[in-house]
């Protein structure tokens, strides 16, 4: 069996999809509809702050992908559906040639291009809800005020209670429970830092402060879940073609309302991907394609699911040892 896993944020990279819009009409035709519902901002209109509306409605989506500033590709707002607009292109590709998954799955924002391509949200939709998405994760936290730590070399329980032994009355607590010896952890700056020297203290590795603008799947988060609940629950949505493994609790979502569902509660919930791929594992999945810019889902798969075979698609020299390898899957 076959699943397509999608990246979420922080895979990103002034110049992503470029050669698949060079080399397939399919992806330029989906660059060409994330530039309508990009530039549009959706049924309320651009949301930009009013001294950036000038420069940015100038400014395509597929421009920016391409071309940058890395500075302005980097922002929340724009660099969650440049992710999902390659993501989807390179998804098209592949099922323009004969590749279609039996499961998908996506980490955090990926979860929105898993759902795309299994047509429980239109492309178009997607790109402007993750566009609000990243600016109301944004302003839920002041900047400087929340902060994010990956760390390595620890168990879930022993991280949990570095949280709650650090906490001291803020928010901190694991919010990607990413593989074997990864957890990522969120919450305001000072508990962040505790959490970490406790986690270390405690056996952990080391404790790494991420470049993060925002304390992405905790508590904090929540005032952004409560924005983009109801809009999230006014778009079209059909139920999905395949399952979608969701981040929230690793459990396969078969209709629109559970799909749905999921994505809202996830705003402010940990991401629990080694879950997500265990499930898939014991679904049957012996095959992950990694769709989309970026490597670094494959290389959690491989930690998780020992005997996966995992194969990236982001670029067209890729193309063929994918269609070779689930070929062979799908005959099995």
């Amino acid at each position: 069996m076959i699943a397509f896993i999608f990246p979420g944020q922080g895979s990103q990279k002034v110049g992503m999809g470029r050669e698949l819009f060079d080399a397939y009409p399919v992806a330029r035709e989906t660059f060409a509809e994330a530039d309508a519902a990009f530039m549009s901002g959706g049924p309320e209109g651009p949301l930009l702050h009013s001294e950036d509306v000038e420069a940015d409605l100038q400014v395509r989506l597929s421009d920016l992908t391409f071309n940058g500033p890395e500075d302005r590709l980097t922002l929340t707002e724009n660099t969650q559906p440049a992710i999902l607009t390659v993501s989807i292109a390179a998804c098209r590709v592949l099922m323009s040639n004969g590749i279609a998954p039996d499961f998908v799955a996506g980490h955090s924002l990926g979860e929105y291009s898993a759902n795309v391509a299994a047509g429980t949200l239109r492309f178009g939709d997607a790109v402007s809800i993750v566009r609000r998405r990243g600016r109301y994760m944004q302003e839920a936290v002041p900047v400087g005020a929340g902060a994010m730590a990956a760390i390595l070399g620890s168990d879930l329980d022993t991280v949990r209670r570095a949280c709650q032994e650090a906490a001291e009355g803020e928010v901190v607590s694991p919010a990607n429970i990413n593989g074997p010896g990864q957890i990522v952890i969120a919450g305001a700056a000072a508990a962040v830092q505790r959490a970490s020297e406790r986690a270390r203290a405690l056996g952990a590795r080391r404790a790494v402060p991420l470049p993060v603008s925002a304390p992405f799947h905790c508590a904090l988060m929540q005032p952004a879940e409560a924005r983009l609940e109801p809009e999230l629950r006014g778009l079209a949505a059909g139920n999905p073609r395949m399952p979608i493994v969701a981040n929230v609790d690793a459990e396969p979502k078969r209709d629109a309302g559970s799909a749905v569902d999921a994505l809202v509660r996830q705003v402010s919930a940990p991401v629990q991907w080694e879950a997500v791929v265990e499930r898939l594992a014991s679904e049957g999945v012996t095959t992950y394609v990694e769709v989309g810019p970026g490597t670094v889902l494959g290389g959690l798969v491989k930690k998780i699911h020992k005997d996966a075979h995992v194969l990236h698609f982001g670029s067209p020299d890729e193309l063929g040892a994918v269609v070779a390898a689930c070929s062979i899957s799908a005959e099995k």
